[in-house]
């Protein structure tokens, strides 16, 4: 069997051969639209890696937030609580004990309000309660955050960023602002660190969350964030979490909602499916325009050869063995122009990306998957098979007598 396969695609690689040029100009359907299918694919697979680096750099795919639900809904109306379960630094450091997978946990309580300075005057800011910041943000501009130690001693110290010193002194230096003592509500403070910040960033406080009474968390929430080690851990974290919190807070399991990025990965990846496949049937219309001409040329193969057939058949040829001829020859002619396209699709995504970069000023590249190069590979094959397949039994219906009396 595979001595006869291997024979018919050697018969039908020297009959390419022997019409090349006509051969060529019969695929060039395919090779345009297999062009056209690689390009956009590529494009698609580009668009797909830039929008989930994008969200991998804004949100961590290995975060997993607990946030309080405050507001339930009854009958479609959102109703806020009167009661509900929240996360203080007490249960937070129960809560980062008791699970099993390592993670590093940040707990922040958030609330805009004016903040005293020593001479009287106020800014407004935003005032953040934590045990301490995630590295990302953690960008020291002058002096230093506070420590494990403060924070369990809830010792009254604070740092800020460099637009709070800004807003309170009036001047960029940063080195003026250490030491002072600034308070909020109740809090007496010293500032002990400036962080660096971004251009359009508000004015920003940071105390130890220790600092702050239960009661004092409650009408906002504090916002619980761990980070695992690896992303394959994030939804086992994620169950245990929620183990956590039902056993915690056996009233009422509505109280929390406990979130990971990965959903957002998944609608992105979602989108570029849909997108994929709206355009992949658009362009596929060009493949399917290819096939025709693959048929086409077969059909004139066949016309041509007739006396052939008719004495291969003559002399012990079977149908099959002529219906597998032309599907070979059909297979390879498609293979071919599927090929050409593939190389034609690679350069012209070479020349397309350039023009991108200029035109949105992004680091936008194409991406070459294996699977795109599958999808071509398979294009080909059914390609030949479909549009090879009358031309072949065209061919092995010929009566041998018949196809002889035609010379």
């Amino acid at each position: 069997m595979l001595k006869k396969i291997y024979l018919s695609f050697s018969l039908a690689v020297q009959n390419i051969r022997s019409r090349l040029f006509h051969t060529l100009l019969s695929i060039l359907g395919i090779v345009i639209g297999v062009a056209a299918l690689v390009t956009v694919l590529s494009l698609i697979d580009g668009m797909e890696k830039f929008a989930h680096d994008q969200i991998t750099n804004t949100t961590s795919l290995k975060a997993v937030m607990i946030e309080t639900r405050t507001y339930k809904r009854v009958n479609n109306v959102m109703l806020e609580k009167q009661d509900y379960g929240y996360i203080d630094f007490d249960r937070f450091k129960t809560f980062t004990g008791a699970m099993e997978i390592p993670a590093t946990g940040y707990i922040e309580f958030r609330q805009n309000s004016e903040v005293l300075l020593t001479d009287s005057s106020k800014v407004g800011a935003s005032v953040h309660g934590v045990n301490t910041i995630h590295p990302t943000v953690a960008r020291i501009e002058a002096g230093r955050l506070f420590n494990a130690d403060e924070l369990a001693a809830k010792s009254p110290v604070a740092f800020v960023n460099a637009i709070f010193v800004k807003q309170a002194t009036g001047q960029d230096s940063v080195q003026s602002m250490l030491g002072q003592t600034i308070t909020y509500q109740d809090k007496r403070v010293e500032v002990i660190g400036v962080l660096k910040s971004e251009q359009m960033e508000m004015p920003k406080v940071y105390l130890p969350i220790s600092l702050f009474a239960v009661t004092e968390l409650k009408p906002v929430p504090p916002r619980v964030l761990f980070e695992v080690e690896n992303v394959e851990q994030v939804q086992a974290f994620k169950k245990q979490a929620e183990n956590w919190l039902k056993v915690e807070f056996p009233a009422d399991t509505t109280d929390f909602a406990v979130i990971t990025n990965e959903a957002r990965v998944e609608q992105a990846a979602r989108g570029f499916m849909l997108f994929r496949v709206v355009m992949g049937l658009i362009v596929g219309i060009s493949v399917v325009v290819g096939g025709v001409g693959v048929m086409n040329v077969l059909l004139i193969s066949v016309t041509e050869r007739t006396v052939e057939i008719g004495v291969r058949k003559a002399t012990g040829a079977k149908k099959k063995d002529i219906l597998m001829q032309f599907l070979a020859e059909s297979v390879t002619v498609s293979l071919l122009g599927s090929l050409l396209g593939l190389i034609v699709g690679i350069l012209a995504t070479l020349a397309i990306v350039p023009i991108i970069k200029a035109l949105t000023d992004v680091p936008f590249q194409a991406a070459y998957t294996i699977d795109t190069f599958l999808i071509i590979s398979v294009i080909a094959i059914i390609v030949g098979v479909v549009f090879g397949t009358y031309p072949a039994t065209r061919a092995a219906k010929l009566d041998p007598v018949e196809a002889i009396r035609r010379e």
